[in-house]
């Protein structure tokens, strides 16, 4: 259910970490448990909620590891609250099986992925764009998730909040695909007096798993309502008892579970546009990433060359459509990635007729505007 809510911290102008901010984003929208296990370069976060839980009312819960984090988290959203984790590249892989349950079982939580330079231990403090397909392909079977990608500190704030809305709505894992950039990035960014949130429909009902629209969400009681609770990985009817061998039961809750975020893709899907119109050279491209791009493309307009940038802040679901769109009049996609090619197999899948050259790096650096100039070069017409 959408509310207005007066904003925690007093509304004026801060200057803050991007990890900070993203902790006070999610106190902001109401978490009140956080369960994690530090590790760098998404540490900042537990260190900040362990201080800040407490003095809302909150309970702040450091875990042995973070598959017991994530797992304590699915938990403690079965208790009506509002919950979120934090980690980077290893934990992410842990946290993976748990996000499956999480999936399965709709629950309603916040995942924090600061990623750093991999694979395994990698670089612990250098920034990446690594997961980008692991956030969305990670944990076995079919299903959907949301992931949002921040560019700046004031998104690190507004899109935590933005993502304990939509899990909120929609039941389902959300997940912050931060960089280690922006993670650790301290700038400006502006609190508003009032923001909106969603609170998750907790009508006490006995399908708690199922609803008469095939793309519905159903109500989600939690545990001390009085409902009569069943919650299993394993596949379960509305009602949540478990049907481990009929097919139609089962292809009847994977459907739901992906038509609930795929018929809802224009209230997830967030972009930005800039110079697209008529854009001869479209750059793609997320997070700290995106700035550099924006640096690149401003400078190309001066020089009267027909450039635009499509930014996605919501990668997961992929917004298609969009896409489409804006790269109607483009000669050239550039898709400038701190990975070696991993969202342009969606634009090369989604735009099979054009030329889409990817831009990689991952030498533990932001890809700077130098870079995609660089690149740029050897392929303006």
């Amino acid at each position: 259910m959408k509310t207005i809510v007066k904003s925690l911290l007093a509304p004026r102008k801060y200057f803050m970490q991007g990890n900070i901010a993203c902790a006070e984003g999610a106190l902001a929208a109401g978490c009140r448990y956080y369960a994690g296990y530090p590790i760098t370069p998404s540490s900042e976060i537990m260190e900040h909620l362990s201080k800040r839980l407490p003095e809302v009312g909150g309970v702040f819960m450091q875990m042995e590891d973070e598959i017991a984090s994530i797992c304590s988290m699915i938990g403690a959203a079965w208790t009506g609250a509002k919950v979120m984790t934090a980690t980077s590249g290893p934990g992410f892989s842990l946290m993976l099986e748990g996000i499956g349950y999480a999936v399965m079982t709709e629950t309603p939580c916040v995942i924090v992925d600061v990623q750093r330079a991999g694979p395994a231990t990698g670089q612990a403090t250098k920034p990446a764009q690594g997961d980008i397909m692991q956030a969305r392909w990670g944990a076995h079977g079919d299903y959907r998730i949301i992931a949002l990608a921040p560019w700046s500190v004031q998104e690190m704030y507004d899109l935590t909040i933005t993502a304990f809305n939509l899990s909120e709505k929609y039941r389902v894992p959300t997940i912050l695909l931060a960089d280690e950039v922006v993670a650790h990035l301290k700038e400006s960014f502006v609190v508003k007096p009032e923001i909106e949130i969603y609170n998750r429909d907790q009508t006490i009902t006995k399908t708690p798993f199922g609803t008469e629209e095939e793309d519905g969400v159903p109500p989600m009681p939690c545990f001390g309502q009085g409902a009569q609770l069943l919650i299993t990985g394993s596949t379960h009817n509305e009602y949540g008892i478990r049907k481990v061998a009929d097919p139609d039961v089962h292809e009847r809750l994977v459907l739901r579970l992906c038509k609930k975020i795929d018929n809802h893709k224009k209230d997830i899907c967030l972009t930005e546009k800039y110079y697209t119109d008529d854009a001869e050279y479209l750059f793609v491209a997320y997070g700290i990433t995106a700035r550099s791009s924006y640096a690149v493309i401003q400078e190309l307009q001066k020089s009267q060359v027909k450039a635009g940038l499509l930014r996605y802040l919501t990668i997961w679901p992929f917004d298609e459509e969009t896409l489409i769109n804006c790269a109607q009049k483009s000669r050239v996609v550039f898709v400038p990635e701190m990975n070696q090619g991993q969202l342009i197999l969606e634009i090369k899948r989604v735009l099979p007729d054009k030329k889409v050259v990817g831009i990689s790096k991952t030498r533990g650096e932001a890809i700077y505007p130098s870079d995609i100039i660089k690149v740029f070069r050897e392929h303006y017409e």
